[in-house]
């Protein structure tokens, strides 16, 4: 079911499936900025992963001698959240553990999604707590998908990613299951402008974990519209579309990180996994904003 946030200038929509962000609209213009899951090419919009970020060898892990099952990116995604809190201005969301998921994920949590419009700005902020009397280790992240370009009579290598500084990156490699295979590539040296190439694709995400930048803008030199996504606290950064369809970017900020190819599959080992106490939280929120 979708729920909306509006005010004067723009219309935000989520998805009580997955909490998941729908809509971003400049309401003037009927601009829509989230992509529109098009199932022949992409059918997301802009999906929350948890309890993991990418892909696990074999789709598998361990916790404590025992094997477990989990898809790319946890099944967050495809869970319907509760709506509990709703006001003018901010639309509340949240998943707790169920029968499903503990067959997959042997954890008592409380995950909550925030969605807050102040004007042009949209945060999405993520709240986990630790519902159990053991430690709950997991992953989170956003992956929202752009439309690119944003009117019809332009392309989409007319437009750029420009970082908040200077950057030197290199992104991480994935095999073709996925997982990092323990190469790298260059991408910008001492740059804060990465020209959008559907080639990039062809190696599917990119992957940065180097970053100085906590902010990075959406556009093109032909309109002056920008996207903003801020992502302060989030280490890795994902950037990704489909090669053959050049029709959006994701700009995905991540706590945590597709497995390793031959890591050793237990979860308190992985790269970028991040453990709360009983009773302990975590917080983190990203923006877009509509420049």
């Amino acid at each position: 079911m979708l729920y909306f946030l509006e005010n004067e200038n723009y219309k935000v929509g989520v998805d009580t499936l997955g909490a998941e962000l729908h809509h971003f609209i400049k309401k003037d213009e009927n601009l829509e900025f989230i992509w529109q899951a098009d199932p022949q090419v992409w059918a997301g919009h802009a999906p929350n992963l948890f309890p993991i970020v990418g892909e696990l060898p074999g789709q598998q892990y361990t916790f404590e001698g025992r094997q477990y099952g989990m898809k790319r990116h946890g099944f967050a995604r495809r869970k319907e959240f509760e709506l509990v809190e709703e006001h003018h201005d901010k639309l509340v969301f949240q998943l707790t553990e169920d029968e499903e998921t503990l067959q997959q994920y042997p954890f008592e949590f409380r995950l909550l999604v925030a969605y807050t419009l102040e004007w042009n700005k949209l945060s999405v902020t993520y709240h986990v707590a630790n519902a159990g009397k053991q430690a709950l280790y997991f992953s989170i992240g956003g992956h929202p998908g752009f439309n690119v370009p944003f009117y019809p009579n332009e392309a989409f290598e007319d437009y750029s990613i420009e970082f908040e500084q200077e950057e030197t990156l290199h992104r991480h490699l994935l095999s073709e299951d996925g997982l990092q295979n323990g190469n790298t590539e260059a991408v910008m040296e001492q740059e804060r402008v990465l020209p959008l190439k559907s080639s990039y694709f062809y190696k599917d995400a990119l992957v940065f974990k180097e970053m100085q930048s906590e902010q990075v803008v959406l556009g093109s030199p032909k309109n002056p519209r920008r996207v903003e996504v801020a992502f302060e606290g989030f280490p890795y950064l994902g950037i990704w579309g489909k090669p053959e369809h050049p029709r959006y970017v994701c700009i995905e900020p991540w706590c945590g990180i597709a497995g390793r190819v031959g890591e050793s599959g237990d979860i308190t080992e992985k790269e970028g996994i991040n453990q709360l106490g009983p009773e302990q939280s975590f917080a983190r929120t990203y923006t877009i904003t509509v420049l």
